[in-house]
C-alpha cells in the first residue's frame, strides 16, 4: 500500500473545491443546496445539503468514472490489495448481487452455503443461476451455523464439476471464518471463481492478528461493507475484484441496477473512510480487538452468559474467528437472544445489532468506547438477576437443510396462490421468509415448506423476531406455487 498516496481523498477534495466556486445550480437535486427545503437543511446542516449534488464534469460520474471517482477507486484498490475496486452506493446488497451476476448466468451453477444473506438469493432470482448448497455444520451448544467444511466443498466440487463459482460467507455474522485460502486453491484448480460475501470483514484488511482477507487469500471478488466496521455512511460499500476478473464487464453488470444519481455524501464517506483506515486502521482495530476481548472476559465472569471466541476454532468448519465480534449465547439464562435484544433496548437504552433464538450480537467497531461496553456488561448482569428462568421448552437455533424443488427464479416468477401459513406444509414457497437482522432466509423461493420450518416460524414470531419477506406483512399467509 502506498501510504503517501493514501493521504488523498479525491472525491472529498473535489467537493471542497466545488463548494468554493459559488456555482448557481440549475440542475438536480431540487432542494438547491437546501434552500428549497429549509427543514431538511436544519436537520442535516448546511454543509451536508451543500454536498448533496449531481454528477457533473468536475465531480465525475459513478457509471463511467474518468477522474476523481476513478482516482478514489484506484486508491481503494491499493488500500485493500485488490486489482480493481468499485464504489457502491446501493449497500452491500448491490455489491453482492453485482458480484454474483458477474460470475454466473441463467442455467449455470454456483456452489454456496445455504446460510447466505438474502441478497445472494435475490441475485439468483434475478440472473437465473442454479444454487448447489453445501449445508453448513452447526455448533450443538450455540445452535449457530459454522463455516464451509473443506471436505464438504471438495465433495460438492467433485459432484458438480460444471459449477462456475463458489461463494463463501467470511466471516459470518457470528464471526466464524472458513479456510478461505484452501477453498480458493481448490476452486482455481477446477477453473471456478471464488466470491466472498465479506460484508462483516472490512477490518480484516487493516488489523493485525485477524483472519485472512478475501483479496489476501486470492479470492476473485469480494463484497465489503465499509459502513459496518469501516466507518462510512450507511448504504456505502465496495466491490473488490482480483486479476482473473474482467473489471470492465463487472462495471457493466453494476450499471444494470445501480443508480445513475449516485449520492456524493455516500461517495465522499467511502473516500474519507478508506483514507482513515489506510492511515490509522491498524491501531484502531487493535483497540477494537482489545475492547472485545475485555468485554468477553467480563461477560463470561457474570455466569449464565457465554461470549464465545477463538476456543471454537477446529481447523475446518471454524478455521478462524473474528475477535471483534461480541457474540453472546443467552439460552443458559432461559432467554432467547431476541428477548435479550428487546430488554436491552426497552429497559436499558442499549441498541445491539441483533438477537436470534439463542444468541445476541453487539457489533464493536472503531467508534466504540470502553465505558459503553461497561454499561452493556452491567446491564447483562442485571438482566441475568432479574429475568433469568429455567430454559425448559426453549427452542434452540437450528439450521434446517432446505428441500429445493425448483430454482429461485422459476419459483419467484411462477403462477402462485396465497394460503394461510398453517396450510402450506408440502407446498413450494415463492417468496422469502427471514428474521432481519441477520437477513438469512428461513425460506427462499423454490424451497418446499415443511412442518419443521412452520414450527420455527411460529416460535420466532412468538419470541418477537422481526420477520420480513412475504407479501403478507403479518406473516399469516404465504405465497406458494400453484399446482
Amino acid at each position: 500500500m502506498n501510504l503517501k498516496a493514501q493521504q488523498s481523498a479525491p472525491i472529498y477534495e473535489a467537493l471542497e473545491r466545488f463548494g468554493k466556486m459559488r456555482v448557481v445550480p440549475f440542475d438536480v437535486p431540487g432542494h438547491k443546496r437546501g434552500r428549497g427545503n429549509p427543514e431538511l437543511a436544519k436537520l442535516l446542516g448546511d454543509k451536508c445539503v451543500s454536498m448533496d449534488v449531481n454528477s457533473m464534469k468536475p465531480l465525475d460520474n459513478l457509471c463511467h468514472p474518468v477522474s476523481v471517482i476513478r482516482d478514489a477507486e484506484c486508491l481503494a484498490a491499493d488500500a485493500f490489495g485488490a486489482h480493481r475496486a468499485f464504489l457502491m452506493v446501493g449497500g452491500t446488497t448491490s455489491a453482492v448481487q453485482s458480484m454474483v451476476m458477474s460470475a454466473v448466468q441463467a442455467g449455470e451453477k454456483i456452489i454456496l452455503p445455504r446460510n447466505v444473506h438474502r441478497s445472494v438469493m435475490g441475485a439468483l432470482v434475478l440472473c437465473g443461476a442454479i444454487p448447489v448448497y453445501v449445508n453448513p455444520e452447526c455448533d450443538a451448544r450455540l445452535g449457530i451455523p459454522l463455516g464451509m467444511s473443506l471436505a464438504q466443498v471438495e465433495q460438492t466440487v467433485k459432484n458438480t464439476p460444471e459449477a462456475k463459482a463458489i461463494l463463501v460467507n467470511n466471516p459470518t455474522y457470528y464471526g466464524i471464518c472458513s479456510d478461505l485460502r484452501a477453498i480458493v486453491e481448490l476452486a482455481h484448480r477446477h477453473n471456478m471463481l471464488v466470491l466472498v460475501d465479506e460484508a462483516h470483514g472490512t477490518h480484516f484488511y487493516f488489523g493485525e492478528d485477524l483472519p485472512v482477507s478475501a483479496m489476501a487469500a486470492g479470492a476473485d471478488m469480494a463484497a465489503v461493507s465499509m459502513h459496518k466496521s469501516g466507518g462510512s455512511l450507511t448504504q456505502s460499500s465496495l466491490l473488490l475484484t482480483g486479476p482473473n476478473v474482467n473489471g470492465d464487464h463487472v462495471r457493466q453488470i453494476i450499471n444494470l441496477t445501480q443508480t445513475t444519481s449516485a449520492s456524493y455524501l455516500l461517495l465522499s464517506s467511502l473516500d474519507i473512510s478508506r483514507r482513515n483506515l489506510a492511515l490509522r486502521g491498524k491501531d484502531a482495530f487493535a483497540d477494537v480487538v482489545a475492547l472485545a476481548d475485555y468485554a468477553r472476559e467480563e461477560i463470561n465472569d457474570l455466569g449464565g452468559w457465554y461470549a464465545f471466541s477463538k476456543e471454537l476454532v477446529n481447523g475446518d468448519s471454524v478455521f478462524d474467528f473474528d475477535r471483534t465480534k461480541l457474540s453472546v449465547h443467552t439460552l443458559d439464562i432461559g432467554l432467547a437472544g431476541i428477548e435479550v435484544y428487546d430488554i436491552l433496548r426497552d429497559e436499558y437504552d442499549i441498541q445491539i445489532e441483533f438477537g436470534d433464538l439463542g444468541n445476541i450480537l453487539a457489533y464493536l467497531s472503531i467508534g466504540d468506547r470502553r465505558r459503553d461496553v461497561e454499561r452493556l456488561v452491567s446491564s447483562l448482569s442485571e438482566i441475568g438477576r432479574l429475568y433469568a428462568k429455567d430454559r425448559t421448552g426453549m427452542m434452540e437455533n437450528e439450521y434446517i437443510a432446505p428441500d429445493v424443488a425448483v430454482t429461485p427464479q422459476r419459483a419467484f416468477y411462477a403462477p402462485k396462490r396465497s394460503l394461510p401459513i398453517e396450510e402450506t406444509a408440502g407446498c413450494v414457497c415463492t417468496e422469502f421468509v427471514m428474521c432481519y437482522p441477520p437477513g438469512i432466509p428461513i425460506l427462499a423461493p423454490g424451497e418446499r415448506i415443511t412442518e419443521k420450518i412452520l414450527e420455527y416460524i411460529r416460535y420466532a414470531k412468538e419470541k418477537g423476531c422481526q420477520l420480513t419477506g412475504p407479501e403478507n406483512a403479518k406473516i399469516e399467509r404465504l405465497n406458494v406455487m400453484a399446482e
